[in-house]
């Protein structure tokens, strides 16, 4: 096999896997509303992997929880909100926040974060669901907090320790290939 072969096999592993984990945790933590590490993670994935294959993530978890989700799919009216909800968080950290790197700072982005994601449906939900746009904002201010504030403090907390973590697996899957390749040379 090609070494460009095996680095396109390597890269779509990792992308699987990290759409995986994203959607799990959203899966497991569904039991409370707004808490997850969604934001975090993909915070994590662009910092580390890049825009392009953070893209790719996001694409396969917009779509992964739309048809595997127990609770059911999102309306297919919201899915573009959705969609649009995600890949902003890789557009905004490789364009115009590109120098947010400290926990801190990228943790100040979360907790904002938290309150764009719900105002990026408020457009599809009023005008395609035909919801009335002061009590829909109203009744979704609670759910943006805990949102904000749950961003916030897992990217304050874990960000550090998992972009660690996943450079430092990273780097364990290179240096495994070129060992394994030079030992086949």
């Amino acid at each position: 096999m090609k070494l460009t072969q095996k680095k396109t096999i390597k890269d779509l592993t990792i992308v699987v896997v990290a759409a995986s984990i994203l959607f799990v945790q959203q899966l497991a933590l569904s039991f409370i509303p707004n808490v997850q590490f969604s934001i975090l993670l993909v915070v994590l994935y662009t910092r580390v992997l890049g825009f392009k294959k953070t893209m790719m993530i996001v694409t396969i978890h917009v779509i992964a929880v739309n048809l595997f989700s127990p609770m059911g799919p999102v309306s297919p009216v919201l899915m573009p909100a959705m969609y649009l909800a995600w890949i902003l968080i890789p557009i905004l950290l490789t364009t115009v926040l590109k120098k947010l790197n400290s926990a801190i700072s990228l943790s100040i982005f979360g907790f904002f974060y938290g309150f764009i994601y719900g105002w990026i449906f408020i457009p599809f939900t009023v005008w395609f669901l035909d919801s009335p746009f002061l009590p829909y904002l109203i009744w979704d201010i609670p759910f943006e907090i805990i949102m904000a504030i749950s961003n916030m403090l897992s990217i304050l907390w874990l960000y550090d320790p998992l972009k660690k973590a996943l450079i430092h697996q990273l780097d364990q899957t290179h240096h495994k290939h070129i060992e394994k390749s030079s030992a086949t040379s």
